[in-house]
């Protein structure tokens, strides 16, 4: 009797890696429809369990000895689309006051986000995110978690700073946003063939 071949191990891994990013991709509608039926807390947990699966397609992926091409592509598209459903409904006039953002701030990371999305289209690879990327990234997902923390979970004032700490939060993710995709448009310099 044989092992299981590695192939078909690293293939069923790869699978599930790349079902956890098509669904972290498909959570931003629920996500919006639970904001707007006023299921704060429902619209929370979805959007920590769609951030969580981030980490758990990446551990799959690498425990199948690298990711497929299509999964480098999808990933941080997922990524953008998650987190573009409720910054979307943060900016609109469905969000609380006190946690609104600013509908030109959200136009300028889904502008970034278009850009980096067509220079990945044409990158070797699906282009790997930079290290700005990936803090960018993280940096928005918790301030959106904070931001929309449920009014019910914990004291007034406690609910009203960790909101506020999200805001705070948002701020920076902006500024390394688009810091970061400076890094990804600069012309690259041809080397010299002499």
């Amino acid at each position: 009797m044989t092992a299981p071949s590695r192939p078909n191990a690293a293939s069923n891994l790869r699978w599930w890696a790349n079902s956890l990013t098509i669904g972290r991709a498909v959570a931003g509608l629920p996500l919006v429809l639970l904001l707007q039926l006023g299921q704060p807390a429902l619209a929370w947990l979805l959007l920590l369990l769609a951030g969580l699966s981030d980490a758990a397609d990446g551990w799959l992926a690498r425990k199948a000895g690298g990711g497929s091409s299509w999964g480098a592509r999808l990933d941080p598209l997922a990524d953008k689309l998650l987190l573009a459903a409720p910054m979307i409904w943060l900016a609109s006039n469905n969000a609380p006051e006190a946690i609104q953002l600013p509908v030109w701030a959200i136009w300028l990371l889904l502008a970034r986000e278009l850009l980096i999305s067509g220079w990945r289209a044409g990158a070797p690879a699906g282009g790997p995110a930079s290290r700005g990327g990936k803090a960018k990234t993280i940096l928005q997902f918790m301030s959106v978690l904070l931001l929309l923390w449920p009014s019910g979970w914990g004291s007034e004032s406690f609910c009203e700073s960790m909101q506020q700490l999200g805001w705070l939060m948002f701020w920076p993710s902006l500024i390394i946003a688009l810091t970061s995709a400076t890094a990804y448009l600069k012309p690259r310099s041809k080397p010299d063939r002499n």
